[in-house]
This record gives C-alpha cells, sequence and structure tokens, in this order.
C-alpha cells in the first residue's frame, strides 16, 4: 500500500513537470510567454481537465513558497539606502492607487450587481491585491525589475502586500455579531503580535544572520550554506506567517536585511533554482484552481465580472499614474500589467467566508473571477506588446535608444563611464552611450553635455537598438559585477566582431571574464592603486625612473600572477606578491578548508 501511495505521488510530481516541459517551451516558441504556457498546463491537467492531478489547492499552498522566495531575491537587490528612498512611491503613490480602485471597484459591486456594500468592499479589495507572482515574473522576464517603471510597480506591490494584515481585521469588524464575536483576537493584539514578528525577524537580520553565514563559510560545507539559505527564507515566511503578516513580506525584509552582507551573490544563486521551480508550479496550480463548473453555472456574472473589474482597474491605474506624473506609455503599461486580481484575494475571501461576510456562492465565483483574471493578463501583455510596439515611449522625459550608428558604444555612465568616453572623443569617434539611471542621463544632458539614452545592455534588443552591431567598439561601465557579466555574454554572441573593452569589479570578475573572451578587461581599482604606490615611493625619496621602474616590475609580477590563475591555478602566483612576512605559509591540508582571502583587486 505504502510503495502504491510513494507511486502515485511520484505520477503526480512527473504529470507537473512534464506538463510545464511540453507546454511552457510551446507557448515561449509562439511568442505568448512562460506564465501562460503554465496556465494553460495547469488547466489541462487539472480536475476539470483531463483530470490527472486532483488536489491543486494542497499544490498552490505549496507553491506559494515560489512567490516567497521571489520577493527574498528582489529584496536581496534592495539596499535599505534604496528602499528608503522608494518611500514616497510605496506610500505615495501605492496608497492612491489602492484608494482609488478600492472605491470606484466598490461601486461597480453595489450599482451593478446589488451587492450589500459589506460584501461588495471585500470582493473590491481582493481585487486590488495584484498578483506579485505575475507581475514579478513579467517583468523579470523584460529585464524590467530595476528600471524606474519597474521599480513604481514594485513599490505599489509592497504596499499591498503590507494590506493584508488591515484588511482582514476589517473583515472581522465587518463580520455579523455572533461571527465577530468567535474571531479570535481583537485588532490591537494583532498589530502588536505583527510588530513583535516585524521587529524580531529585524533583530534577526542585523545581529545574527551575517555571523551565522560566516561560521557555515568557514565550514567550507556547500550543501549546508544551501541549507541556511532556505531556512532563513522559509523561517522568515514563516514568523511573519505567525505574527498575521503575508509570508512574502517575510521573504522580502529577510532579502533587505541580507543585500549588504557579502554573502548576497552566494544566497541568490543558491536560492534561484528553487525560486524558478516553485513559482512554475505556483503557475501550474493556479491554472489547475480554474473551477470550470463554477464558471458554466455562474458565466454571466463571471464574465461580465473579469471584464468590469480589470477594465475599471486598469483605467484607475492610468488615471492614477497620469496624475503622479507618468508618461503616457508607463501608465499604459502599468494598468495592462496590474488590472489582474492576486494571490492574496484568496486569502481574504476564505477569511471572509469563515466569518460570514460573504456566502460560498459569492467566494466561489469571486476565485473564479481572480483565477481568470490572472490568466487573461499575461495574453493581454502580449497583445498590448504586440499592437504598441510601433510607439516611442518616453521614460520622464528620457529617450530610448533607436538605430544608433555610433561606431563606440558605452553601456553605464557613471563616474567610469564620463572618463572613459574622453579619449575616444579625442580620436573623433562617433559616441553612442546607455544607462540605466535616469539621473545620470538627465545630469549628463544638463551640465556635461552628453546624450545618453535610457536602456539595459542586457537585453539583446537594447543592445541592436543602441547599435551594437555597427560599433567597432563596446565599452561596458556599468559598476555591478553581474550586470557586466551578462552584458558582456549578449554582446559576445550578439556581436561577435566588436571589441570588448570591460570594466571590472575585482580580481575574480577580471578572471571570470577574461574566459568568456572579453578582448580587454579593466580592473577599476588596479591602476588606481599602482599609481598611488607609485607616489608613495616617490615620496619615500625614490626618482621618477626609479619609481617608473618599481611600478614597471610589480603591474609585470601582477600579469604573470594573472596568467597562471587564467590557466586554472588558484592562488598559484602567490610568491609573485611581495608580502611584510618573511616566509609563505605552506597551504593548508585537502581535509581543512582555507578561510577565503578578501577580494583582491
Amino acid at each position: 500500500m505504502a510503495a502504491e501511495g510513494y507511486a502515485g505521488q511520484l505520477i503526480g510530481v512527473v504529470t507537473l513537470l512534464g506538463a510545464a516541459v511540453v507546454a511552457v517551451p510551446l507557448f515561449k516558441r509562439i511568442g505568448l510567454g512562460s506564465v501562460l504556457g503554465y496556465l494553460a498546463a495547469g488547466l489541462a491537467i487539472g480536475p476539470f481537465g483531463l483530470a490527472l492531478v486532483s488536489d491543486p489547492q494542497s499544490i498552490l499552498h505549496l507553491a506559494e513558497l515560489g512567490v516567497v522566495m521571489f520577493l527574498f531575491i528582489i529584496g536581496l537587490e534592495m539596499k535599505p539606502s534604496h528602499l528608503w528612498s522608494l518611500r514616497k512611491q510605496i506610500f505615495g503613490l501605492g496608497s492612491l492607487q489602492v484608494v482609488v480602485c478600492g472605491i470606484l471597484l466598490t461601486l461597480v459591486g453595489v450599482v451593478g450587481y446589488n451587492a450589500p456594500w459589506p460584501v461588495a468592499f471585500v470582493a473590491a479589495m481582493g481585487f486590488v491585491l495584484t498578483s506579485t507572482a505575475i507581475v514579478m515574473q513579467v517583468l523579470a522576464e523584460r529585464g524590467d525589475v530595476n528600471a524606474p517603471r519597474g521599480q513604481r510597480m514594485v513599490s505599489i506591490l509592497l504596499l499591498e502586500d503590507m494590506l493584508i494584515v488591515p484588511l482582514l481585521a476589517l473583515v472581522a469588524f465587518l463580520a455579523p455579531a455572533d461571527a465577530a464575536h468567535a474571531a479570535a483576537d481583537p485588532l490591537w493584539q494583532r498589530l502588536g503580535v505583527a510588530a513583535l514578528a516585524l521587529g524580531a525577524l529585524v533583530g534577526a537580520g542585523l545581529w545574527l544572520l551575517n555571523p551565522l553565514f560566516r561560521i557555515l563559510a568557514k565550514a567550507g560545507a556547500r550543501e549546508v550554506m544551501t541549507a541556511a539559505a532556505l531556512l532563513v527564507v522559509l523561517g522568515a515566511a514563516l514568523l511573519m506567517e505567525l505574527g498575521g503578516l503575508s509570508m512574502a513580506m517575510g521573504a522580502f525584509v529577510a532579502g533587505v536585511l541580507l543585500s549588504e552582507s557579502s554573502f548576497r551573490h552566494q544566497l541568490e544563486a543558491d536560492i534561484e533554482p528553487f525560486r524558478g521551480l516553485l513559482l512554475g508550479l505556483f503557475f501550474l496550480a493556479v491554472g489547475m484552481s480554474l473551477n470550470l463548473s463554477v464558471v458554466r453555472d455562474n458565466w454571466i456574472n463571471i464574465a461580465t465580472g473579469v471584464v468590469a473589474l480589470m477594465a475599471v482597474k486598469a483605467l484607475c491605474i492610468y488615471a492614477v499614474a497620469r496624475f503622479a506624473g507618468s508618461s503616457k506609455a508607463d501608465a499604459t503599461d502599468r494598468a495592462v500589467l496590474m488590472a489582474q486580481g492576486g494571490e492574496f484575494a484568496f486569502v481574504l475571501y476564505s477569511a471572509a467566508l469563515a466569518q460570514n461576510v460573504i456566502s460560498e456562492n459569492i467566494n466561489a465565483v469571486m476565485t473564479a473571477i481572480v483565477v481568470l483574471s490572472m490568466v487573461l493578463t499575461p495574453l493581454v501583455v502580449v497583445l498590448h506588446k504586440r499592437f504598441a510596439r510601433a510607439e516611442a515611449p518616453s521614460l520622464d522625459g528620457v529617450d530610448t535608444p533607436h538605430d544608433l550608428h555610433g561606431n563606440v558604444l558605452i553601456i553605464g555612465f557613471g563616474r567610469v563611464g564620463q572618463i572613459a568616453s574622453q579619449a575616444p572623443l579625442a580620436r573623433g569617434a562617433r559616441l553612442s552611450v546607455i544607462d540605466l539611471d535616469t539621473e545620470v542621463i538627465q545630469t549628463a544632458a544638463r551640465y556635461l553635455n552628453f546624450k545618453v539614452y535610457y536602456g539595459d545592455g542586457a537585453r539583446p534588443e537594447v543592445l541592436h537598438a543602441a547599435g551594437a552591431h555597427h560599433a567597432d567598439v563596446i565599452i561596458v561601465c556599468v559598476d555591478k559585477p553581474e550586470a557586466a557579466t551578462r552584458i558582456a555574454e549578449n554582446v559576445r554572441s550578439q556581436c561577435p566582431n566588436a571589441r570588448l573593452v570591460v570594466r571590472a569589479f575585482d580580481r575574480e570578475h577580471a578572471l571570470a571574464l577574461v574566459k568568456m573572451d572579453v578582448d580587454t578587461v579593466v580592473r577599476e581599482t588596479f591602476d588606481a592603486a599602482l599609481r598611488m604606490g607609485h607616489e608613495a615611493v616617490r615620496a619615500m625619496g625614490a626618482s621618477d625612473i626609479e619609481a617608473q621602474e618599481i611600478t614597471d616590475d610589480v603591474r609585470r609580477r601582477d600579469a604573470e600572477r594573472f596568467a597562471l590563475e587564467i590557466a586554472g591555478k588558484p592562488f598559484a602566483g602567490r610568491a609573485l606578491v611581495l608580502g611584510n612576512i618573511d616566509h609563505i605559509e605552506p597551504p593548508p591540508p585537502k581535509d581543512k578548508p582555507a578561510e577565503p582571502p578578501p577580494n583582491p583587486a
């Protein structure tokens, strides 16, 4: 019997994986995107399709961890200072969108469907809570998570995630007297527990997590580091869940607290495979959850509800975006992408049903409306992209590149890119420049007399629009090593004839870039440090000739050491490094891992 049970579970896992493997590449091939592929695959194998999987709700609860892990990775990219800079967007723009959409969607329920206002309010607020999973997945596929338009959407999603606690409290307030009496805790107690849970998470992040990862790194067990990464994500999610907040919010806070840690990149690499798999499973479960019998029995209310709620929400989002100063293209993009209901609606509707605020039929109908809106969103996004392709969107007065023809392309125009531009210009180069920071772009135009276009060099279509295929030389000056690596990979595959000069963060990054056949790698601190040493030698009394000879010798030693490391022998050239001890300690035995050295320049 036990063997049969295991076989049944294994068949379910194989079915889920098989459906994803078949549907997602097919839908991406025909231009409909991976999200729609997952949703269609879930609908096909679910209880209302081929019935190969019979319990989508249990899968949905497990797969919500994909959303949790996605928010953790987003948090790792947001340092506290950056998050603080978004406070006006989170609490200003986010609150305005929620209030306006909530009022108008409640009116749709009261006027259009004659629903009592408490029922209409709960139904409307569930639909106001946008699907974090769908929006973040689409933004990630487009490479827009860190773009200004993406950051605004992330800010609004964060505000909506924080709303789940006050909304659940309002449901308890709207409940009939007997149900309200049966509700467990008063509002002040819920808020207190939530504050304590959040405080405990922040305290752990500030004082426990970094020492923990430092100890594990010294132990040298890679699988334990992976286990610790999962422990942090799931532990933070569980703590917030016990405190009455959303699991996704807990994971996001944990990510932000670790965003300045030296282990950030390792954590991201460990979590990413689980995030991708579970997020795909989440979309499969959403597709399986679409109850076709409920749709059949209430198809008029559901069809009109999907159209009315999505249309009104999209109009509200567009109006709020334009009021807040966004361009027409940005406002339309946000309205199209955020017009659906989200996964937190299921939580809100379940709580409202348990406290008799809404009936079972309304719960089933609204759940079907939310699921259908989530299913339709990727299709609407594809249609919008197809019909809006000819549009030349403007990002807050900043232009995007289109058919540029410079013979030198600079990607990243911060302090390094600005200095690097001078020599090519002095030799008569025709320069094309792109950057992702709108403030840098506007400052370059206002004070430096430079035309810089908004664009992400990690995206092949942006490289093409910026004229990379025409350029003789492409200079990558971005300050994030992972972004520089992605750009170099794209340039090498898209523009094999261009000479590629890349800014490297440190020695390890430089080694990785050289192995990708980058033509010239420039370590961002190396030449400045050599110059400092040169001046120090002169200050000791050396002549200019002697100081230059010493500097040249140091450069030669480093080049020899670098060549040995390229050959795949880490630290093989350490005898070439001049040290302030008399001898070099022998390497530790193989069963005792060495403590990792600090990042070299």
